[in-house]
């Protein structure tokens, strides 16, 4: 993995948590237990910083930033889809963020709200719903058959991380 100091901030990864070497992790970022990070992954905590809770799927290509003195907080058992963006903003714990979407500055996405794909979120998004879109709207109410299935893939990544990749990722080339 890819952990840079950054005037005196250093990363701090929790444990079972899996990133591997293409990933660029800097300065004072903070990644908790269970977490899978995809390849390509950039998550800068270098002027500002950047908090992501246990059992996150942050998966390939994605960016995470946060502005000067300011954070971007990424709560648990969150899903971050391929190439989305999240700068100096919340996504409470459950989430999903959808393929490509941007979640910009001072936007909160709720406890179980999900966000379509390339949606782009200016402002808050309440828990429970799906929001979709450019700028991105609520559309609906996450139903139980959602949550049963995200959870599905929420549990796989974290065991991905923690128990699979560990044992089975080998480099080849």
């Amino acid at each position: 993995m890819a952990l840079y100091e950054f005037e005196g901030k250093r990363p701090r990864i929790g444990a079972g948590a899996f990133v591997p070497e293409s990933a660029d992790i800097v300065g004072d970022v903070v990644i908790g237990e269970k977490c899978f990070i995809g390849v390509g992954a950039r998550i800068r905590g270098d002027y500002g910083s950047v908090v992501i809770g246990n059992a996150t799927s942050v998966q390939e290509n994605v960016v995470i930033h946060a502005r000067e003195g300011d954070r971007t907080v990424v709560g648990d058992n969150v899903q971050l889809g391929h190439g989305c963006i999240l700068h100096n903003c919340t996504v409470r714990d459950n989430a999903v963020i959808g393929v490509g979407a941007i979640i910009s500055d001072y936007a909160t996405v709720g406890d179980w709200a999900i966000i379509g794909e390339g949606a782009v979120v200016r402002g808050e998004i309440p828990d429970g719903t799906v929001a979709v879109g450019v700028p991105a709207k609520v559309v609906g109410q996450v139903t139980e058959e959602q949550k049963k299935e995200w959870r599905h893939y929420k549990r796989l990544y974290a065991e991905l991380a923690s128990e699979r990749y560990p044992k089975s990722l080998t480099r080849i080339g």
